[in-house]
This record gives C-alpha cells, sequence and structure tokens, in this order.
C-alpha cells in the first residue's frame, strides 16, 4: 500500500500526463491518493420502483420493457428526437432523446431495461426525457458518482479506480491492526476500498464506510492527541493562581458569570503543572476580550509577555484600541504591530518587544516573522482562530519556552464539531451576554420590498444612526446577482448625499483601514461592503444592517454579520434581501432566533462540517468520508479508542507502525502542525 501512495497518477493505465493534472486539481496526484477519492453518491440501480408509484420530485430508476419505438423524428431547427415507450405490467411510460442517433440501436423492442431519470405526469401519461439506461440482465448495482471536475467526468474517474484497484495487493497491509478491527468490528482495508467504489449491494456499502469512517475520524483525534501532548511539558510560567481580583476592579461593568468562570479556568491552567492550551469560544458580544484581558494582565504581573494574533488588520487595531485603554493605567505597556506599518515603525515596535519594554504585543501574521522576537513569552492569544492554521498558531507559539496558549472564536462551533476541529484544546463556552446589548430584530423580504428596506434605513440615518449594506462580491453576469459596483451605484442613487464607504476583501490592507476607520468615527454614515466586515471593528452606533441575496450565506456567517450591529444602546434591525424560494425555510429559523449554538446546530445539520467555517483556513485535514452529524456515534466512538491507543502506549508498538505513518502524513500533507510519531 505504501508504493501506491508514492506512485504518480499519470503512470496510471489509461490517465497520462495531461489527464494527471486534472485528478491533482481533485486532490489527487497519486495512485494511494485515487483509492481514497471516494464517491460523492451513489445511483442504485437494486430496487426500481413501479412507474406510477414514483415520486415525482427528483431522479428515481424504473423497470420497463420496450413496447413501441424507438423512432426517430426531425423537429425544429433540425434537432433529432428519438421516442420509445417502455411498460412495467401495469403502467406505461414515454421515453424521449435527443440528439443521440444511436438510440435506435441500442434499445431493443421486447427487452426490458432500467432506466434513471425525472419521471413527469400529465394526467394518465407519464414521461421520462433523457434517461440513462441499462439492460436488466447487466444491472450494475450501485454505480458510484464521483466528484467531477471540468474535463474528467464521474466516468472516467470511476475507470481510473478500477485500475488502481487492480494493484491493490491480494495480501495488503491494513493500517489498523486486527485486534483494533476485531474490537470495534471493522473490516479489512482492502475489503473496504474495494467495496467503497464498486457494492454490490447496501450492505456492503454499509460495511465498507463504516469501516473508512471509523479510521478517517481516529487519525485525525490521534494526530490532534499528538499535537496536545507535544505541548504537554513542564510548565516554565507558573502563575499564582490566584483569581485576577485587582485586573476585574479595573472594569468599568460587572463580569458575566460565564466570563468568571473561563478566567478562573485560565488561571487555573497557568499555575497548573503543564501549560495552558485552551479555547475560548462565545457568541458575537459574548465578552472573549475582557477573559483575554485577564490572562494578559495575570501574564504581565507574573512578570512575563503577553501577544495577541488577529486575522485582520481592522481586528488588530481593535484590539489595541480597547486593550490598551484598559491596561496601560494598569502598567501594562502595549503596542501594536502590522503589516502596514513603515519599516522605520515596524524595526521600533521590534526593538523594543525584544528588549522586552513591551508588555503586550498586539498585531497580525506579523507577529510570526522572523524579525521578531520576545525577551519572555508567557501568553499567546490568537482570536478567530479558524482563520489560521494550526502551524501558524505553533509559530507563535515558538516565540517562546513553552507559553500557555489562548484561542478565542466567535464562531459559535458545536460541542461535537469543536472537539474535531479544536481537539488539541481544552474548551470554555461563554454562554450569557454581558448586560446592554440590544436583541437585534430580523426580517425577511424578497427584492421587490428593497425600496421599503432602504426607505426603513433612511429613516434610522435621520436618528443618527449608521447602516452596513452587504453585498456578495459576484462578477457581472450571474443570474439575479449584482455585483459589488452595480450595488455601489444603486445604493448612491437611493441615498444621495450620504456619505459611505466601500470596503472588500480584494482591497489593500491600507485602503480597508481608511475605510473602516471613516465609519467607525461617523464620517461615512453607511458602509456598502462584503463579508469582510464579518469579524471587524466595533461600531455601537451601527444599528441597522441590509444584507442582499441572503441565500447565498451560511446561517452561522449570517449571525457574524448581524452581530456587527446592536451593540450600543439603540434599536436595531437586520434585514434579509432573499431571492431564492428553496432557502426560505432555513432563513425563517435564522430569523426565529439569536442563539449563536442554535444557529451553529442548524448549521452544520444543513451544510455539514466541510462549509461550516467557509473557506478552509483552519489548517486541520480535510474529512474525505466522513459526516459529523450523520456519523455521531462513530465519532464518539473512535474517540475513545484513540484516548485508549493514545495513552496506553500502544502507538508505540510494532503492529501500529502503519497507522502512526497514516497519521503524520495526513498532518504533513495538510501543511498543518508537524505530527511528532
Amino acid at each position: 500500500m505504501a508504493s501506491l501512495f508514492e506512485l504518480d497518477i499519470a503512470k496510471l493505465r489509461g490517465v497520462g500526463e495531461k489527464r494527471a493534472k486534472l485528478f491533482q486539481k481533485l486532490g489527487a496526484p497519486t495512485v494511494g491518493d485515487l483509492l481514497r477519492l471516494y464517491p460523492r453518491d451513489y445511483v442504485d440501480w437494486t430496487a426500481p420502483l413501479p412507474i406510477a408509484g414514483a415520486p415525482l420530485d427528483g431522479p428515481v430508476v424504473v423497470r420497463g420493457e420496450i413496447v413501441s419505438g424507438p423512432s426517430e423524428v426531425r423537429a425544429r431547427g433540425g434537432m433529432l428526437l428519438c421516442r420509445a415507450s417502455a411498460w412495467d405490467g401495469e403502467t406505461e411510460v414515454q421515453l424521449t432523446f435527443f440528439n443521440n442517433r444511436f438510440i435506435s440501436q441500442m434499445l431493443r423492442p421486447g427487452e426490458a431495461y432500467l432506466f434513471r431519470g425525472r419521471l413527469t405526469r400529465s394526467g394518465e401519461r407519464w414521461a421520462m426525457a433523457s434517461p440513462a439506461f441499462v439492460a436488466q440482465a447487466k444491472a450494475p448495482g450501485l454505480e458510484p458518482v464521483y466528484p467531477a471536475t471540468q474535463g474528467l467526468s464521474s466516468r472516467q474517474i470511476a475507470a481510473a479506480v478500477q485500475a488502481a484497484l487492480k494493484l491493490l495487493p491480494e495480501n495488503m497491509r491494513d493500517s489498523l491492526p486486527q485486534d483494533l478491527r476485531e474490537k470495534h468490528a471493522l473490516c479489512h482495508l482492502g475489503y473496504a476500498l474495494e467495496r467503497i467504489h464498486r457494492p454490490r449491494d447496501q450492505e456492503e456499502l454499509a460495511v465498507a464506510r463504516r469501516r473508512l469512517v471509523f479510521e478517517e475520524f481516529l487519525i485525525l483525534q490521534l494526530g490532534l492527541m499528538q499535537i496536545k501532548s507535544g505541548r504537554r511539558e513542564e510548565n516554565l510560567h507558573r502563575a499564582s493562581g490566584q483569581y485576577p481580583e485587582d485586573f476585574a476592579r479595573l472594569l468599568p461593568f460587572q463580569l458575566t458569570g460565564a466570563q468568571q468562570r473561563a478566567i478562573a479556568q485560565g488561571v487555573k491552567d497557568m499555575a497548573g503543572a503543564s501549560p495552558m492550551n485552551r479555547l475560548v469560544q462565545g457568541d458575537v458580544g459574548s465578552g472573549k476580550t475582557a477573559v483575554a484581558a485577564a490572562l494578559c494582565w495575570v501574564a504581565v504581573h507574573s512578570g512575563w509577555q503577553a501577544a495577541l494574533m488577529a486575522p485582520t488588520e481592522i481586528l488588530a487595531a481593535q484590539h489595541y484600541q480597547s486593550l490598551s485603554a484598559l491596561l496601560e493605567p494598569a502598567g501594562v505597556r502595549c503596542a501594536l504591530l502590522t503589516g502596514s506599518l513603515t519599516p522605520k515603525e515596524h524595526r521600533a515596535v521590534q526593538q523594543a518587544i525584544a528588549a522586552g519594554e513591551v508588555d503586550l504585543a498586539i498585531g497580525t501574521h506579523a507577529l510570526i516573522s522572523q524579525k521578531v522576537s520576545f525577551r519572555d513569552l508567557g501568553l499567546v492569544i490568537t482570536d478567530e482562530q479558524h482563520r489560521f492554521g494550526v502551524n501558524q498558531r505553533a509559530a507563535l507559539a515558538q516565540k517562546g519556552a513553552s507559553p500557555h496558549l489562548l484561542v478565542m472564536s466567535a464562531t459559535p462551533i458545536p460541542r461535537t464539531l469543536a472537539l474535531m476541529a479544536y481537539g488539541d484544546l481544552d474548551i470554555s463556552v461563554l454562554d450569557e451576554l454581558p448586560p446592554g446589548r440590544q436583541p437585534v430584530e430580523t426580517y425577511l423580504i424578497g427584492p421587490d420590498k428593497r425600496d421599503r428596506a432602504f426607505q426603513y434605513v433612511r429613516r434610522r440615518l435621520d436618528e443618527g444612526r449608521q447602516g452596513y449594506l452587504i453585498c456578495p462580491l459576484i462578477t457581472e453576469g450571474e443570474t439575479g446577482m449584482m455585483s459589488l459596483d452595480q450595488y455601489e451605484a444603486l445604493v448612491r442613487k437611493a441615498f444621495p448625499g450620504v456619505p459611505l464607504e466601500v470596503l472588500h476583501g480584494k482591497m489593500k490592507p491600507a485602503q480597508k483601514d481608511r475605510a473602516m476607520e471613516n465609519f467607525a468615527q461617523g464620517g461615512a454614515r453607511l458602509l456598502v461592503a462584503t463579508t469582510v466586515v464579518e469579524v471587524g471593528v466595533d461600531v455601537p452606533n451601527a444599528a441597522v444592517m441590509v444584507i442582499e441575496n441572503a441565500e447565498r450565506y451560511g446561517l452561522s456567517q449570517l449571525h457574524q454579520l448581524r452581530g456587527r450591529i446592536g451593540r450600543g444602546g439603540h434599536k436595531s434591525a437586520c434585514i434579509l434581501i432573499n431571492s431564492s424560494p428553496e432557502t426560505l425555510e432555513r432563513l425563517r429559523l435564522f430569523k426565529s432566533t439569536t442563539d449563536g449554538f442554535a444557529i451553529a446546530d442548524a448549521d452544520l445539520k444543513l451544510r455539514g462540517p466541510g462549509d461550516f467555517f467557509g473557506q478552509r483556513q483552519h489548517g486541520l485535514p480535510p474529512l474525505k468520508i466522513a459526516g459529523m452529524w450523520m456519523d455521531m456515534e462513530l465519532l464518539r466512538e473512535a474517540q475513545k479508542c484513540a484516548r485508549r491507543v493514545f495513552y496506553s502506549g500502544a502507538l508505540e508498538d510494532g503492529e501500529y507502525r502503519a497507522l502512526r505513518a497514516e497519521t503524520r502524513r495526513l498532518f504533513e500533507k495538510t501543511g498543518g502542525a508537524r505530527v511528532a510519531l
């Protein structure tokens, strides 16, 4: 099996150099990777339905004997139509094929076939246009459907997979030891690969899938445990373990119970035998920054430096403004380090950090530059952790001698997904909102009511408030969509004379900062933006938001956007403009609640974990076959197995050598943290 992982896909029979590039796009540069390119679906030819009993709302498989045709006719424009009728013993269906002159040779009167397509009905007449079909006597059972790409069809992928399967040795090595397979009722890897790609029935498919899902979860958990254990060295920065009452007295507000609990958990970690390694996650506005500030205060008063890394310059500047205002009066020296500083400013901040003249360094990826060094870095904080790779988090930690780690996420993450995405961390949840947060009213309308929505925005502007107008950054020509330029022109026409700023992800950092700062300072009354404001500066005066094409966003992303308003003492409203009837149900669910964790659960059910974070940036290997929601029980079983194998030391045994290699390969391949196994 090891050799297959190294065998170039171009050398596989029937592929070649040109097609190999297409396979590389699908994440299969080697034959071994191709075998792990699992079907995304299956066409089930094993259970055809009676024509009269088949549903009309999707593709179905029906059986029928050709009773008339095939006959060819020429339609207007020269199109060739081929028609035939099939009978299943009770009902007749008319079959129509377009521009296929071979149909008359492929369908034979009196013979039985299976047809797959979408049925339509008009009175007592049943019809199916351009169905796929096979002779009943040669039905393939379950036919795999692969994730095709332009120039590479599912059938071409299937042919390559079949060629790869022939290369599997009869007695191939299994990455899971026999005792582990027996304990968890798992089939051999060879059988699993054969039957995931060519199952003869649903039972074979279920057996193969169970094995591969379990293995995927197990390897991911073992890798995360290895990363976590790598930090279980001696704690070189021991705090006193006392709750920071002096810090609490600095605050102009009362901490919530959830904030106090998270701070206490963090301080206890910092006083323990090993460095802290904790995730603080909470809903929009739940007060994560206050928790970070408390632990920074503890670090600095213990004699160490702290660093906070944010994904954008806008967010880094916001943290700098709020934390320096809070902590500098208490003697904590803060500095901001971002890419937009001049070389001279960069050098000055770097020198101050290295000399220990900065207690808390706040910045972007600039903090992990090789030129940045700390005198004694004792605490590392990363904000919006899912926007950083695991290796980026580790790079900042390597600036110190085993510093404490705190990561923060404003994206509410279902507990199960948090265990997967952050399995190397302990977790604190902020499930209370600080007093003073205003509830946001949410409205759902169609594009025909946009003018009324703009009238509402105008009334709020007249009251002195500000607003966000959110538009997907879409190129012109997409049906029913406006580009940002078109939307900006529409907004300027609707709000003549109202000062506004435009913000999108393709702008240079300095341009983004200028636009956001002008809006935050009140110079601009409206901000026309893409989701780049999903994580942005706190603007308490912003009390209204309109989100165009709301159907384009996941529920969690909509929740992050909605969280930009309602941060002051003003009545706030979020207006969703929906252009798709198919998304009404999920948008109504979003409208009905402001509970970020309930929304996150719904988002996970609807879209699955692959899309949960939007664009993959958190550095973890993608799941190829496992489904977080549908495989919950198997996930728990694999997690228990991973803990037993890892903490018993069994992973060091020779029979677990292949499993160690698979774990190391998975993490190194995705550019994540190196797993030392």
